[in-house]
Protein backbone atom coordinates (compact mmCIF):
# COMPACT_ATOMS: atom_id res chain seq x y z
CA UNK A 1 0.00 0.00 0.00
CA UNK A 2 1.22 3.77 -0.67
CA UNK A 3 0.53 6.44 0.92
CA UNK A 4 -1.63 7.46 -2.17
CA UNK A 5 -4.67 6.26 -0.39
CA UNK A 6 -4.86 3.84 -3.69
CA UNK A 7 -5.48 0.46 -2.91
CA UNK A 8 -3.86 -2.46 -4.84
CA UNK A 9 -6.34 -4.27 -7.43
CA UNK A 10 -4.87 -7.47 -6.04
CA UNK A 11 -5.55 -6.78 -2.84
CA UNK A 12 -9.15 -6.88 -1.07
CA UNK A 13 -10.04 -3.13 0.34
CA UNK A 14 -12.43 -4.91 2.97
CA UNK A 15 -9.64 -7.22 4.48
CA UNK A 16 -9.27 -6.76 8.27
CA UNK A 17 -5.36 -5.37 9.27
CA UNK A 18 -6.04 -5.27 12.76
CA UNK A 19 -9.09 -5.85 15.09
CA UNK A 20 -10.56 -5.38 18.59
CA UNK A 21 -13.17 -2.80 19.86
CA UNK A 22 -13.47 -2.07 15.65
CA UNK A 23 -12.12 -3.84 13.19
CA UNK A 24 -9.11 -2.05 11.20
CA UNK A 25 -9.65 -3.04 7.09
CA UNK A 26 -7.14 -2.38 4.66
CA UNK A 27 -9.49 0.73 2.88
CA UNK A 28 -9.53 2.44 6.23
CA UNK A 29 -5.59 2.25 6.44
CA UNK A 30 -5.16 3.30 3.03
CA UNK A 31 -7.54 6.71 3.62
CA UNK A 32 -5.85 7.42 6.73
CA UNK A 33 -2.12 7.00 5.05
CA UNK A 34 -3.24 9.39 2.28
CA UNK A 35 -4.44 11.77 5.20
CA UNK A 36 -1.41 11.58 7.34
CA UNK A 37 1.04 11.36 4.40
CA UNK A 38 -0.72 14.65 3.06
CA UNK A 39 -0.75 16.63 5.99
CA UNK A 40 2.39 15.65 7.58
CA UNK A 41 4.87 13.70 4.78
CA UNK A 42 4.20 10.61 7.56
CA UNK A 43 4.17 7.57 5.67
CA UNK A 44 2.38 4.42 6.75
CA UNK A 45 1.96 0.90 5.01
CA UNK A 46 0.53 -2.06 6.00
CA UNK A 47 2.90 -2.76 8.58
CA UNK A 48 1.70 0.33 10.45
CA UNK A 49 -1.54 -1.32 10.68
CA UNK A 50 -1.55 -2.35 14.85
CA UNK A 51 0.30 1.04 15.62
CA UNK A 52 -2.78 3.21 14.04
CA UNK A 53 -5.54 0.86 15.56
CA UNK A 54 -3.45 1.39 19.24
CA UNK A 55 -3.22 4.82 18.65
CA UNK A 56 -6.26 5.82 16.80
CA UNK A 57 -9.15 2.90 18.54
CA UNK A 58 -9.82 5.10 21.76
CA UNK A 59 -9.80 8.14 19.60
CA UNK A 60 -12.88 6.40 18.46
CA UNK A 61 -14.61 5.20 21.09
CA UNK A 62 -14.32 8.73 22.67
CA UNK A 63 -16.14 10.40 19.74
CA UNK A 64 -18.67 8.05 19.70
CA UNK A 65 -18.17 6.60 16.45
CA UNK A 66 -19.12 3.15 15.62
CA UNK A 67 -15.65 2.46 13.99
CA UNK A 68 -13.04 3.41 11.94
CA UNK A 69 -15.09 4.08 8.46
CA UNK A 70 -17.36 6.45 10.04
CA UNK A 71 -13.87 7.54 11.52
CA UNK A 72 -12.29 8.00 8.16
CA UNK A 73 -15.62 9.68 6.63
CA UNK A 74 -16.24 12.59 9.66
CA UNK A 75 -11.51 13.35 9.28
CA UNK A 76 -12.04 13.61 5.57
CA UNK A 77 -14.75 16.06 5.89
CA UNK A 78 -14.83 19.79 6.11
CA UNK A 79 -16.58 19.38 9.83
CA UNK A 80 -13.91 16.97 10.90
CA UNK A 81 -11.21 19.27 10.49
CA UNK A 82 -10.64 19.57 14.12
CA UNK A 83 -10.45 15.75 14.37
CA UNK A 84 -8.18 15.30 11.26
CA UNK A 85 -5.97 17.36 13.43
CA UNK A 86 -5.69 15.33 16.66
CA UNK A 87 -5.43 12.16 14.32
CA UNK A 88 -2.28 13.86 13.57
CA UNK A 89 -1.72 14.14 17.16
CA UNK A 90 -1.88 10.67 18.16
CA UNK A 91 -0.24 9.03 15.71
CA UNK A 92 3.07 11.25 15.96
CA UNK A 93 5.45 9.74 18.10
CA UNK A 94 7.14 12.24 20.89
CA UNK A 95 9.59 10.31 22.61
CA UNK A 96 12.65 11.98 23.77
CA UNK A 97 14.91 12.84 26.92
CA UNK A 98 17.08 15.56 28.30
CA UNK A 99 20.44 14.71 26.53
CA UNK A 100 19.33 12.42 24.01
CA UNK A 101 22.16 11.35 22.14
CA UNK A 102 24.78 13.64 24.35
CA UNK A 103 27.38 13.20 21.74
CA UNK A 104 25.84 15.95 20.09
CA UNK A 105 25.19 18.30 22.46
CA UNK A 106 29.28 17.29 23.52
CA UNK A 107 29.92 18.70 19.79
CA UNK A 108 27.89 21.35 20.64
CA UNK A 109 29.89 22.70 23.77
CA UNK A 110 32.99 21.48 22.77
CA UNK A 111 33.45 22.23 18.83
CA UNK A 112 30.33 24.74 18.13
CA UNK A 113 29.32 26.90 20.70
CA UNK A 114 32.96 28.28 21.50
CA UNK A 115 33.08 30.40 17.62
CA UNK A 116 29.14 31.51 17.95
CA UNK A 117 29.55 32.47 21.57
CA UNK A 118 32.56 35.28 20.34
CA UNK A 119 30.23 36.69 17.55
CA UNK A 120 27.63 36.68 20.10
CA UNK A 121 29.99 38.62 22.37
CA UNK A 122 31.02 40.97 19.82
CA UNK A 123 27.63 42.29 18.77
CA UNK A 124 26.51 39.25 15.99
CA UNK A 125 23.44 37.19 15.88
CA UNK A 126 23.55 33.62 16.80
CA UNK A 127 20.35 31.43 16.24
CA UNK A 128 19.76 27.22 16.81
CA UNK A 129 16.86 25.20 15.53
CA UNK A 130 15.19 22.61 17.19
CA UNK A 131 13.03 21.37 14.89
CA UNK A 132 10.27 18.65 16.32
CA UNK A 133 10.98 20.07 19.59
CA UNK A 134 8.39 17.19 20.89
CA UNK A 135 7.68 18.31 24.86
CA UNK A 136 10.82 20.46 24.74
CA UNK A 137 13.53 18.24 26.46
CA UNK A 138 15.71 18.77 23.12
CA UNK A 139 15.79 22.42 23.06
CA UNK A 140 15.91 22.95 27.10
CA UNK A 141 19.18 20.44 26.46
CA UNK A 142 20.51 22.76 24.01
CA UNK A 143 19.72 26.08 26.48
CA UNK A 144 21.61 24.90 29.31
CA UNK A 145 24.58 23.88 26.78
CA UNK A 146 24.63 27.43 26.39
CA UNK A 147 23.95 28.36 29.80
CA UNK A 148 27.21 26.55 30.67
CA UNK A 149 29.12 28.47 28.88
CA UNK A 150 27.65 32.04 28.80
CA UNK A 151 25.44 32.08 31.70
CA UNK A 152 24.12 36.09 30.10
CA UNK A 153 23.08 34.23 27.22
CA UNK A 154 19.68 36.14 27.05
CA UNK A 155 21.60 39.82 27.15
CA UNK A 156 23.04 38.64 23.80
CA UNK A 157 21.27 38.26 20.40
CA UNK A 158 21.33 34.50 20.75
CA UNK A 159 18.05 32.68 20.12
CA UNK A 160 16.79 29.17 19.78
CA UNK A 161 13.22 28.52 17.77
CA UNK A 162 11.51 25.23 19.17
CA UNK A 163 8.83 24.24 16.66
CA UNK A 164 6.56 21.32 16.36
CA UNK A 165 3.40 20.04 14.57
CA UNK A 166 1.43 19.17 17.26
CA UNK A 167 -0.25 22.09 19.79
CA UNK A 168 -0.60 19.77 23.04
CA UNK A 169 2.99 19.02 22.90
CA UNK A 170 4.28 22.62 22.61
CA UNK A 171 2.10 23.43 25.15
CA UNK A 172 3.70 21.25 27.39
CA UNK A 173 7.41 22.65 26.39
CA UNK A 174 6.46 26.04 27.01
CA UNK A 175 5.19 24.85 30.38
CA UNK A 176 8.82 23.16 31.36
CA UNK A 177 7.00 20.59 33.86
CA UNK A 178 8.80 17.36 33.87
CA UNK A 179 8.37 14.46 36.30
CA UNK A 180 11.85 13.63 38.60
CA UNK A 181 12.88 10.63 36.11
CA UNK A 182 12.82 12.79 33.20
CA UNK A 183 15.65 14.64 35.32
CA UNK A 184 18.05 11.48 35.23
CA UNK A 185 20.00 12.59 32.53
CA UNK A 186 20.64 15.96 33.62
CA UNK A 187 23.64 16.76 35.75
CA UNK A 188 23.12 17.27 39.48
CA UNK A 189 24.77 20.85 39.33
CA UNK A 190 22.18 22.00 36.24
CA UNK A 191 19.48 20.41 38.29
CA UNK A 192 20.23 22.48 41.32
CA UNK A 193 21.18 26.08 39.18
CA UNK A 194 18.37 25.60 36.41
CA UNK A 195 15.36 23.62 37.74
CA UNK A 196 12.54 24.63 40.86
CA UNK A 197 10.65 22.08 42.49
CA UNK A 198 7.18 22.64 42.42
CA UNK A 199 3.57 20.71 43.23
CA UNK A 200 1.99 19.46 40.24
CA UNK A 201 -1.75 18.16 41.40
CA UNK A 202 -0.01 16.96 44.64
CA UNK A 203 2.79 15.43 42.36
CA UNK A 204 6.59 16.41 42.98
CA UNK A 205 7.39 17.90 40.08
CA UNK A 206 10.47 19.85 38.40
CA UNK A 207 9.79 23.74 36.13
CA UNK A 208 12.69 24.93 33.65
CA UNK A 209 13.91 28.20 35.48
CA UNK A 210 12.73 31.16 33.45
CA UNK A 211 16.54 31.69 32.47
CA UNK A 212 16.25 29.16 30.35
CA UNK A 213 12.82 29.87 29.09
CA UNK A 214 13.88 32.91 27.86
CA UNK A 215 16.59 31.74 25.01
CA UNK A 216 13.45 29.82 23.64
CA UNK A 217 11.01 30.75 21.18
CA UNK A 218 7.80 27.99 21.25
CA UNK A 219 6.21 27.95 17.39
CA UNK A 220 3.46 25.17 15.65
CA UNK A 221 5.33 24.24 12.44
CA UNK A 222 4.62 21.73 9.72
CA UNK A 223 7.89 20.83 7.63
CA UNK A 224 5.64 19.91 5.04
CA UNK A 225 4.17 23.78 5.23
CA UNK A 226 5.74 27.28 4.52
CA UNK A 227 8.66 28.09 6.67
CA UNK A 228 7.42 31.64 7.79
CA UNK A 229 11.10 32.65 8.95
CA UNK A 230 14.21 34.26 7.14
CA UNK A 231 17.63 34.27 7.74
CA UNK A 232 20.32 31.97 8.62
CA UNK A 233 20.68 29.28 11.56
CA UNK A 234 23.90 28.26 12.62
CA UNK A 235 22.82 24.99 14.31
CA UNK A 236 19.67 22.77 13.04
CA UNK A 237 18.72 20.04 15.22
CA UNK A 238 16.20 17.59 13.32
CA UNK A 239 16.68 14.06 14.96
CA UNK A 240 14.66 11.38 14.45
CA UNK A 241 11.71 12.79 12.54
CA UNK A 242 13.10 11.97 9.27
CA UNK A 243 12.58 8.23 9.43
CA UNK A 244 8.63 8.93 9.28
CA UNK A 245 8.94 10.22 5.76
CA UNK A 246 9.67 8.04 2.47
CA UNK A 247 12.88 8.94 0.84
CA UNK A 248 11.49 11.75 -1.84
CA UNK A 249 10.17 13.88 1.11
CA UNK A 250 13.81 13.40 3.19
CA UNK A 251 15.29 14.36 0.59
CA UNK A 252 12.94 17.76 0.30
CA UNK A 253 13.81 18.32 3.93
CA UNK A 254 17.68 18.23 3.94
CA UNK A 255 17.04 20.52 1.18
CA UNK A 256 15.21 23.09 2.52
CA UNK A 257 17.28 22.64 5.28
CA UNK A 258 20.66 23.34 3.40
CA UNK A 259 19.30 26.70 2.15
CA UNK A 260 18.89 27.94 5.54
CA UNK A 261 23.06 27.61 6.58
CA UNK A 262 25.75 29.84 6.61
CA UNK A 263 29.16 27.99 5.57
CA UNK A 264 30.12 25.99 8.17
CA UNK A 265 26.46 25.93 9.91
CA UNK A 266 25.86 22.70 11.81
CA UNK A 267 23.26 19.73 11.33
CA UNK A 268 22.38 17.09 13.97
CA UNK A 269 19.81 14.13 12.81
CA UNK A 270 18.74 11.11 14.71
CA UNK A 271 21.15 7.67 14.80
CA UNK A 272 19.00 6.03 11.89
CA UNK A 273 19.27 8.72 9.87
CA UNK A 274 21.40 10.18 7.02
CA UNK A 275 21.26 13.01 5.08
CA UNK A 276 20.68 12.09 1.06
CA UNK A 277 20.15 12.87 -2.15
CA UNK A 278 21.61 16.41 -3.71
CA UNK A 279 21.70 17.80 -0.08
CA UNK A 280 24.15 15.03 0.56
CA UNK A 281 26.91 17.31 -1.35
CA UNK A 282 26.71 19.77 0.55
CA UNK A 283 27.60 19.09 4.04
CA UNK A 284 30.69 17.21 5.27
CA UNK A 285 30.06 14.30 7.50
CA UNK A 286 32.19 15.28 10.52
CA UNK A 287 31.15 12.76 13.11
CA UNK A 288 27.97 10.29 14.19
CA UNK A 289 25.25 11.88 12.60
CA UNK A 290 26.59 15.69 12.84
CA UNK A 291 27.09 17.44 9.18
CA UNK A 292 28.96 20.33 8.45
CA UNK A 293 27.51 22.61 5.91
CA UNK A 294 30.28 23.73 3.27
CA UNK A 295 27.69 24.58 -0.09
CA UNK A 296 29.91 22.48 -2.21
CA UNK A 297 27.56 22.19 -4.87
CA UNK A 298 25.82 25.23 -4.72
CA UNK A 299 28.88 27.25 -5.19
CA UNK A 300 28.67 29.36 -1.79
CA UNK A 301 31.85 30.73 -0.15
CA UNK A 302 29.51 32.93 2.92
Amino acid sequence: MKATGVIDSRQSPDEVLASGEYPLTRRDLAEIAAMIYSDAGIYLNDTKASLVYSRLSKHIRNLGLKGFREYCTLVSSPEGAHVRREMLSHLTTNFTRFFRENHHFEHLRDEVLPGLIARAKSGGRVRIWSAACSDGQEPYSIALTVLALLPNAADYDFRILATDIDPKILALARAGVYDENALETVSPAMRKQYFREVDANGRRKFQVDDRVKKLITYNELNLMAQWPFKGNFDVIFCRNVVIYFDEPTQMKIWSRFAQLFPIGGHLYIGHSERVTGEAKNLFDNIGITTYRYTGKSAGRTA
